[in-house]
């Protein structure tokens, strides 16, 4: 309960940056990694450092992203109109990809196009705070939230499942890395649902949020968990 309580309260917090009356510009700089990556993807802009490692980690440690990065990897790939963007956005949370550059996690999708990139660290606030002000000053406004997502639903499902199961049985991933990019897949295609059915923002965090207590409850899960909050580093099991 206490877990389900935190994420709940992460999600409404980066749910505020992203529909806040007033443009939030985020500056990330050095290690940018799972919730600080999320709360990144959902400012109204990015003005990022040139030298930026940026990443959806959780599935290093046998969880999924559960504070929007879920929601909003699979609303761009739904914006894009790309066919394989979605199969593009699932690999990059699914496998941990992290950028060794800005430019990389524009990519990646981290930054989109209109973000900014700055090359010296000392200019980065101010670059930052002046974009904040152009946006103000052009009359920002809010996105309101979205209802009509698309779902890719349950052949999109399938197709990102047989992909898992064919790393699986070329041994490039364990079983536990199959049950959390099963988990990965189930949440972007929201669900098992017939593709194209339209779903709301909210939808998508309480798929993101059933996912994450599951992958909680899960031992493996707690063995990752344990042993890089120990060792620093991730645990193949």
């Amino acid at each position: 309960d206490e877990i389900d309580l935190a994420v709940r309260a992460f999600q409404r917090m980066t749910w505020s940056i992203k529909f806040c009356p007033r443009p939030v510009v985020v500056a990330p700089f050095g290690f940018c990694f799972g919730g600080g990556a999320e709360i990144a993807i959902h400012g109204a802009r990015r003005q990022a450092h040139a030298e930026l490692y940026m990443g959806l980690v959780e599935t290093g440690v046998g969880l999924l992203p559960a504070g929007g990065g879920c929601k909003e990897m699979t609303i761009q790939a739904s914006d894009s109109g790309s066919p394989d963007a979605l199969r593009k956005n699932f690999e990059t949370i699914a496998m941990a990809k992290v950028s060794t550059s800005a430019l990389e996690a524009r990519r990646l999708g981290y930054l989109l196009p209109a973000d900014g990139i700055t090359m010296n660290r000392e200019r980065l606030l101010h670059d930052a705070k002046e974009l904040a002000h152009e946006l103000a000053a052009s009359g920002y406004a809010p996105p309101i939230p979205r209802a009509d997502i698309p779902a890719p639903g349950e052949s999109m499902l399938a197709t990102l499942r047989m992909g898992v199961r064919l790393m699986r049985e070329g041994e490039f991933i364990s079983d536990h890395d199959v049950k959390v990019a099963n988990w990965v897949a189930y949440v972007m295609c929201g669900g098992k649902i017939t593709a194209g059915t339209p779903v709301s923002e909210q939808y998508l965090l309480d798929l993101e949020r059933e996912g994450f207590l599951s992958l909680c409850g899960e031992k493996k899960t707690q063995e990752r968990i344990a042993f890089t909050l120990k060792n620093g580093k991730p645990l193949r099991n």
